[in-house]
């Protein structure tokens, strides 16, 4: 490759990366003309979607897997789908993630939620409000109500969920060989947000509920137009979209489709965190080796 190439890949490479930080802000005179983007920007933006899926023939899938995994955001390799939890001293260019699914299913932006991972009972914002907020009424507000009296706002209590709450992320989605292309791929068809029951949670009760399912291929025009904060550099963001679907996380598989009924790994490896970390990496280990196996004679 020439210099002059070289120096034009870089260029392009540069400009690619520190369009994902904040628009205007070395152009601006002044404080409030930072974010203001130019009409090539605006123009840019509105052609700017996620990678479309391409078509895959039934026939073409040679063999398939699903698999149900657990992103833990304790791990810091995840903490660009957990921060930032405090919004009040941070632009709105930056929400953790569940801030932008909530926010997107309050919108109407996303549609399509679920009870569970099957995709079978479907829910509305109204049906999860219980799962993700409480609402209670104090001593005061309950005599007030017996008096017949209305319950002045300040004797009642409101919980909602935030991004700090939540403690995990389950994803399913599906390896396949795509007997075509001889690859093998991986497609991710849904997520759900995990947290302590609403109902419990001040009270210190750790144990974790799935709050909503959500069908990822209808949440990906939203996460493609929010970016993850993913390295020392306040230009080095990417999109939810993409880092999603290129699996730049760390996660556990839980469960695995099996003639047991799907059962998960810690039905049949019973208080044995070690155990259930290795039968993970074999079920892993046995995804990646069928593409391997392939070439073999």
């Amino acid at each position: 490759m020439s210099w002059r190439g070289f120096l034009l890949n870089a260029s392009v490479l540069v400009f690619t990366v520190a369009s994902y930080g904040q628009a205007n802000i070395l152009n601006a005179n002044s404080p409030e003309e930072i974010g203001k983007k130019t009409e090539a920007q605006i123009q840019s933006d509105i052609n700017d979607k996620p990678l479309e899926y391409g078509y895959i023939e039934d026939r073409d899938v040679l063999w398939s897997k699903n698999v149900w995994e657990k992103i833990d955001l304790d791990e810091r390799v995840n903490f660009p789908l957990y921060y930032p939890i405090d919004t009040n001293n941070i632009g709105n260019n930056r929400r953790a993630l569940y801030d932008v699914l909530v926010s997107a299913i309050k919108s109407g932006k996303i549609k399509n939620i679920y009870a569970d991972s099957y995709f079978t009972e479907k829910r509305t914002l109204k049906d999860i409000q219980a799962t993700i907020s409480k609402v209670d009424t104090t001593d005061l507000g309950i005599e007030q109500y017996n008096a017949g009296e209305e319950v002045d706002a300040q004797f009642i209590d409101r919980r909602d969920l935030g991004a700090a709450d939540i403690a995990e992320y389950h994803i399913r989605g599906m390896w396949y060989f795509d007997k075509r292309q001889a690859e093998m791929k991986y497609r991710l068809l849904g997520i759900a947000p995990v947290a302590p029951d609403v109902n419990f949670i001040d009270s210190g009760q750790t144990d974790l509920v799935e709050l909503f399912w959500i069908w990822f291929p209808d949440a990906r025009e939203v996460l493609h137009e929010n970016k993850a904060f993913t390295g020392s550099s306040s230009a080095q963001t990417v999109t939810f979209d993409h880092l999603l679907n290129s699996r730049r996380f760390d996660a556990m598989i839980y469960k695995e489709d099996n003639v047991y009924g799907d059962r998960e790994v810690d039905e049949y490896i019973v208080d044995n965190a070690f155990m259930e970390l290795l039968e993970a990496q074999r079920i892993k280990e046995q995804i990646r080796n069928f593409e391997l196996d392939m070439w073999n004679y």
